[in-house]
């Protein structure tokens, strides 16, 4: 009688639209716009790939805001969640529907990556099932954070995988998608990029700290306590700041492109709004870097081009 009676329940479109957790959005985009926007000042630059760059990005994002949803719901990590309410959590989308939401999400994510990648690799040699393969590593890693009994978001390694998706692949990756070749400076604004991404993801994990720790989620800040997790977070910021400069002195022939430096002035400055006894501030300080960060990539990328 249940599961009929749950085959009648419909979630409306509101519902889809917070378990999508469209504001994560704009992160997962700053990469693709920062890798693209360097292609384009060493000369390269196509708007298809750079379109479905963007799309491609935006599916797999949601489909590990689904996954995660999902995980720590049907784990109970959520039950005393202080952050954003979760869908499974309050019970607007039921299991089995978001199971099915998140295959159709990896169809749409597969499709987009081949999509993509024959765009950018149109006759199929190395570099397009390397690709490939990173794609589908992707997919796996957005999907396996919080879900399943090994979810490695539970062990600490969100931290790393963020800094390889969010940070070398999606601005390193995507400049090879142009320009077809390797050059190591590259790493250095994928890194400051990614370490960015990994600094929301701790003020994410230092908000949640005592419910992780109740429900065994042990992330970096679990693991380092809240003062040391801190300390840490400080480290990502300055140390993204010191490899855009030292990338910005090694490349950029416009003077221009140093004006986006300062958006790391409020990027340093939010921490001294967060309370531990407050958790809306951390809701408000890993907001206010997510935007940050897809501004300065933006607006590097345009100021960088500004000849």
């Amino acid at each position: 009688m249940a599961r009929k009676r749950w085959k009648k329940y419909r979630p409306g479109p509101k519902a889809w639209l917070k378990a999508m957790r469209l504001r994560t959005l704009p992160l997962s985009l700053a990469g693709i716009i920062l890798g693209s926007g360097i292609a384009a000042y060493e000369g390269y630059f196509d708007w298809k790939i750079f379109v479905l760059a963007l799309l491609t990005a935006a599916s797999y994002q949601i489909l590990s805001n689904l996954a995660n949803d999902y995980g720590d719901g049907m784990k109970g990590t959520d039950d005393f969640r202080v952050g954003p309410l979760r869908t499974i959590q309050a019970g607007l989308i039921l299991p089995y529907q978001m199971r099915r939401a998140m295959f159709y999400n990896t169809v749409i994510s597969i499709v987009l990556t081949y999509w993509l990648l024959k765009t950018a690799f149109p006759h199929t040699g190395r570099g397009f099932y390397l690709y490939f393969f990173l794609g589908l590593a992707a997919i796996w890693a957005a999907v396996k954070y919080t879900v399943g009994k090994k979810a490695y978001g539970y062990y600490g390694l969100g931290d790393l995988f963020v800094l390889i998706f969010f940070g070398w692949v999606s601005v390193a990756g995507v400049r090879y998608l142009y320009v077809k070749h390797w050059n190591w400076q590259i790493l250095l604004p994928a890194t400051a990029i990614g370490l960015l991404s990994v600094a929301v993801l701790n003020l994410n994990n230092m908000r949640d700290l005592e419910n992780d720790k109740r429900a065994g989620k042990h992330t970096v800040p679990v693991h380092l306590g809240r003062s040391s997790a801190e300390k840490y977070h400080r480290a990502l910021l300055i140390l993204s700041f010191l490899l855009m400069l030292y990338f910005t002195a090694l490349i950029s022939r416009s003077p221009w492109v140093w004006l986006s430096f300062a958006i790391y002035i409020p990027l340093w400055m939010h921490q001294s709004s967060l309370d531990p006894d407050k958790p809306a501030t951390y809701n408000t300080a890993l907001k206010k870097v997510s935007i940050l960060t897809f501004l300065f990539a933006l607006v590097y990328a345009l100021l960088l081009n500004l000849l």
